[in-house]
C-alpha cells in the first residue's frame, strides 16, 4: 500500500487529511481513496481547495480557521480518525495577519521559544498524538511521487557539477539550521534564500539576477521529521522556473514530493527545463 506506512498500520482505520493548499492534498485524497482508506477532512478556510472540501459528505469533514488548535484536536476525535497526515501548505502571512488562535494554540506559540516548522509543527504533532492519533510520515501513498534517480529529465553538463554540489552543501546547511530548505546558486554565488515568504518569492528574488546557469536546489534537513515540512515540487514551482529564466532544478531523492510526477517531468521537459535528483542528507 505504501512503504511509509507503520508495520502495525490499520487500513479499517479512518484517516484525516489535515489539508492546506495545492495540488498535494488533492493527490493524497486520490492515492489513499484508491488502495481503499477510509478518510475523513480538515480543511482550512481560505486554505484547502474547494473541491477537495465538497467531495466529503458533511459527515466526514470539518472546517476551521487557521490556528484554531483545539478544534482541530477535537475534531480530529469527532471524526474518529486513528491517523491523519498533514499535506499542503498555509499561506506564510497567515502567521502574523489572518491568524485565529484559540487557547490552546496561544498556550502553545507561547511555549516556544524559537517559532519555525520544526518547533511549531513537532509541537502540534505531539498535541495530535496526545489526542489518540497517529501522525503519519507524509509521503505515505505517495510513494510513485518522490524523487528518485539522477537526471529525472533535461540534460546537465559535468562541467556544471561543482556548482549543483556548492548549492547542496548551501542548501543543506540553510534547512539544518531551520532557515528553510531552498536556495538559488549561480556559478559558486548565492543568489537567494528561501525563508520564511516561502519557493515562490524566493525564485522571484533570484530572478532579479542574471539567471543564465542558475541551479535551484531543495532539500530536507538532516534527521528530517518526515511527518511535516516534506518538500514539494509541483506545476506552480515549475510556472515561476520559467518565469524567472531558472533552467535547473535538483531536489533530495525520496524525500520530495514531485506531484502528479509523470505529468510533471513531462511539462518540465516540454518547457526547457532540467529537473535532477541528489542523494538526502542523512
Amino acid at each position: 500500500m505504501s512503504r511509509f506506512l507503520p508495520t502495525d498500520h490499520n487500513p479499517d482505520a479512518p484517516l484525516a487529511i489535515i489539508s492546506g493548499r495545492g495540488d498535494y492534498p488533492v493527490l493524497l485524497a486520490e492515492r489513499a481513496r484508491a488502495a481503499g482508506i477510509p478518510l475523513r477532512l480538515i480543511a482550512f478556510e481560505g486554505e484547502t481547495p474547494d473541491a477537495l472540501y465538497n467531495s466529503f459528505p458533511d459527515a466526514d469533514r470539518i472546517r476551521i480557521k487557521v490556528g484554531q488548535l483545539g478544534k482541530m484536536l477535537k475534531g480530529l476525535k469527532t471524526l474518529g480518525a486513528q491517523y491523519a497526515i498533514m499535506a499542503g501548505q498555509i499561506t506564510p502571512g497567515k502567521l502574523f495577519k489572518g491568524l485565529h488562535p484559540d487557547i490552546k494554540a496561544v498556550a502553545l506559540l507561547a511555549s516556544l521559544k524559537e517559532k519555525n516548522a520544526e518547533t511549531i509543527f513537532g509541537a502540534i504533532a505531539d498535541e495530535i498524538t496526545a489526542v489518540g492519533t497517529t501522525l503519519l510520515d507524509a509521503r505515505a501513498f505517495m510513494d510513485d511521487d518522490l524523487a528518485t534517480g539522477d537526471i529525472l529529465c533535461g540534460k546537465f553538463p559535468g562541467k556544471h557539477q561543482p556548482w549543483l554540489d556548492h548549492g547542496i552543501r548551501i542548501a543543506t546547511e540553510v534547512a539544518r539550521l531551520d532557515i528553510g530548505q531552498g536556495v538559488v546558486v549561480r556559478k559558486g554565488t548565492v543568489l537567494a534564500v528561501e525563508a520564511f515568504e516561502g519557493t515562490d518569492a524566493m525564485l522571484e528574488r533570484a530572478g532579479g539576477f542574471k539567471t543564465k546557469g542558475a541551479i535551484f536546489v531543495k532539500t530536507v534537513k538532516p534527521r528530517q521529521d518526515y511527518r511535516f515540512d516534506v518538500p514539494v515540487f509541483g506545476s506552480q514551482t515549475l510556472e515561476k522556473m520559467v518565469e524567472t529564466g531558472i533552467r535547473t532544478a535538483a531536489v533530495a531523492e525520496e524525500s520530495t514530493l514531485l506531484l502528479d510526477k509523470a505529468q510533471l517531468l513531462s511539462e518540465a521537459a516540454d518547457r526547457g527545463i532540467t529537473l535532477l535528483a541528489f542523494p538526502a542528507p542523512a
